[in-house]
């Protein structure tokens, strides 16, 4: 008789779903990363630097969880709290990066702001729309849903703040909506972070 029905199954179907999604969500951010990293310096964006740095955060929180999928609940943990760590990192590199701006302010190209915030939108949807149906899966495939939906509030800010640059003929609309992105980035490492430090005292 066929185990195929018992829970062992099941999981290993759910983990299977899990690793494709990530499979995905991976080579997406990972492009993007390259993409946007490259605007984001031509166009001169603090906020589009934020922006590709958490392409990048993402691609490496999305290659962990796919190595964490299979594994125990401690593992599990740990590589979210990892990623928290992550998100952290990239909020304190856009941080540096904006201390520079105010030292020696500069006007970004907001045309390139607008069309790859534009662009990263429309494949950060793409994203959040695969990851919605693991997003309570558990703490690893929770992280992650949580790094993609900061993406979509990420791109939609650079894309307001290339129309006030433009607006104003001023960089200031990139510096602000970059530090609002810093705090989100920031808020969003240290939830991923309580979050896995619970799973690792539950599961011990």
């Amino acid at each position: 008789m066929s185990g195929c029905c018992d829970d062992s199954c099941s999981l290993d179907r759910l983990r299977e779903r899990q690793r494709g999604t990530l499979q995905i969500v991976l080579g997406i951010n990972a492009a993007m990363f390259l993409v946007i990293v490259a605007a984001a310096f031509y166009g001169n964006s603090s906020a589009l630097l934020s922006d590709s740095l958490d392409n990048l955060g993402d691609a490496l929180t999305y290659g962990l969880s796919l190595h964490a999928v299979s594994r125990e609940r401690v593992v599990k943990a740990k590589v979210a709290l990892f990623k928290g760590g992550l998100i952290f990192l990239a909020a304190c590199t856009v941080a540096v990066q904006i201390a520079f701006k105010l030292i020696a302010p500069t006007v970004p190209l907001f045309e390139v702001m607008g069309s790859f915030s534009f662009l990263g939108l429309a494949a950060n949807s793409l994203c959040l729309f695969l990851l919605w149906r693991h997003r309570r899966d558990d703490v690893n495939m929770s992280s992650v849903w949580e790094c993609s939906r900061n993406d979509i509030a990420s791109n939609l800010s650079v894309f307001v703040a290339a129309g006030a640059v433009w607006f104003t003929g001023s960089g200031w609309p990139d510096i602000v909506v970059a530090s609002c992105l810093v705090l989100l980035l920031m808020r969003s490492a240290l939830g991923v972070m309580a979050a896995a430090k619970a799973e690792m005292r539950a599961a011990s």
